[in-house]
């Protein structure tokens, strides 16, 4: 079954942290992090394995360029600011393959939220100019995509099933994602408005629902007040780390 994170469940685990030296507040949805360990053991690189949580990073912080192990989305929320060179606000995405560097990311006078949505175990952010001989003995293919907008496409799909949708559905109405199998996993994000699950569970804003490629299409169903709900699809297989 698809896995549902309710943002009311996940705030007892809030935390404040330090990354990079910025101060933040963390708080886990799904699976283990560096800061939230215990979570479940993690597996090897190769396994699917959806991490999710949301970082809320101050008013003109600046969290240095880094990059990470797994496969990474992330969806912003609230605030914005800029990611390296592109100017990101409220719903907008970014992709970036594992060993694929990016950033900095640099929070407006607002500061900046953002969902971290992995789907694979990663043991945490590996900063540049320090890391970069870990880089050079990776062999790796660079990927990273941005989208933004109200609504529809957000990054087009690619061959791989790599994309990002955007969906704003009126009170009551329904709406059945994408094949998982187009993709390795997805993450559903109700940015606004809440989520009626199948399962009869109300997801209210700032939930999350993961669903893995052997998994039916999932069915959304928006609350009383309608939902906004963002669509990450991760590509197919672990070529992020290319074959000898």
């Amino acid at each position: 079954m698809a896995i549902l994170a309710s943002a009311t469940t996940a705030a007892d685990s809030r935390r404040a942290i330090v990354s990079n030296g910025v101060g933040a507040h963390l708080t886990s949805f799904i699976g283990a992090n560096r800061f939230n360990p215990d979570a479940a053991p993690p597996p090897g690189p190769e396994a699917l394995y959806p991490m999710a949580f949301l970082v809320e990073q101050p008013a003109e912080s600046v969290v240095a360029a880094h990059f990470h192990e797994a496969n990474q989305w992330q969806v912003v929320v609230a605030g914005g600011g800029m990611l390296g060179s592109h100017a990101v606000a409220a719903g907008a995405v970014h992709y970036s393959n594992a060993f694929s560097a990016y950033g900095p990311i640099a929070a407006g006078p607002e500061g900046v939220w953002y969902f971290t949505l992995r789907n694979g175990y990663d043991r945490g952010a590996q900063y540049l100019p320090g890391a970069r001989a870990t880089l050079r003995e990776v062999k790796r293919k660079f990927r990273e995509a941005t989208g933004e907008g109200e609504a529809g496409t957000l990054v087009p799909e690619a061959d791989d099933g790599l994309g990002a949708w955007r969906h704003r559905l009126a009170p009551g109405q329904r709406l059945v994602g994408p094949d998982p199998m187009g993709g390795e996993g997805q993450f559903w994000v109700v940015a606004e408005g809440a989520l009626r699950a199948p399962s009869g569970e109300t997801l209210p804003r700032l939930s999350l629902v993961f669903v893995a490629p052997e998994e039916p299409a999932f069915v959304a169903e928006a609350g009383e007040s309608g939902a906004d709900l963002v669509l990450v699809q991760y590509p197919r297989g672990r070529d992020h780390v290319a074959a000898d």
